[in-house]
């Protein structure tokens, strides 16, 4: 009888300890980039991409100069975005958002074929007999992050550098969109 309750003490230390692990959690989904997103001073959250791409392609639009070319729309070519914070970033979460906004919009168009780096869709690419019309622009940019410290608050400021270059080099539309968070080192977990 006693062996019987040794073994089962185990096994029932067992099953409450994993039970704990995995029938504590209260994960529900949220509207991404909503109100209860995750914000974190230190890196760029996903709402943090979303306002920099709706601010950008905004701005974008209405500035007209996708309405300019002689045969819209507008052929737009990813060019590089370069990250300089501290952390590793995929700049697809910006720029895939830009793209989609601005095709949505009739304005222009994303080249896949051509782009730094080679073609983003290389099977596209093989496919196609001729080389498709040369990009009228391209869309180029950095991310930098500011951080400052003081007392235990910090405050880190992500911006977002965009640049569209025509066919002859020119800049012809500018964005910078500065994000800034704070808050104290013990709610951002340092």
């Amino acid at each position: 009888m006693k062996t019987k309750s040794l073994i089962a003490i185990p096994a029932i230390a067992a099953t409450v300890i994993l039970s704990g692990c995995t029938g504590g959690s209260n994960a529900h989904y949220i509207q991404t980039g909503g109100q209860e997103s995750v914000v974190t001073v230190g890196q760029i959250n996903i709402q943090d991409f979303i306002s920099a791409a709706n601010a950008a392609t905004g701005d974008l639009l209405a500035s007209g100069v996708l309405s300019r070319v002689p045969n819209p729309p507008a052929v737009l070519a990813m060019s590089r975005i370069v990250n300089n914070t501290s952390q590793q970033i995929d700049t697809d979460l910006l720029t895939k958002k830009i793209r989609v906004a601005l095709l949505q919009s009739g304005k222009a168009v994303t080249t896949t074929t051509f782009g730094l780096g080679g073609a983003e869709d290389p099977l596209a690419q093989s496919i196609q007999q001729q080389p498709s019309r040369p990009p009228d622009f391209t869309l180029s940019g950095k991310i930098i992050e500011t951080s400052v410290n003081a007392g235990n608050t910090k405050q880190s400021t992500f911006t977002f550098q965009l640049s569209l270059t025509d066919q002859r080099g020119l800049a012809v539309w500018e964005s910078d969109k500065d994000i800034t968070k704070q808050g104290s080192r013990s709610s951002v977990g340092f």
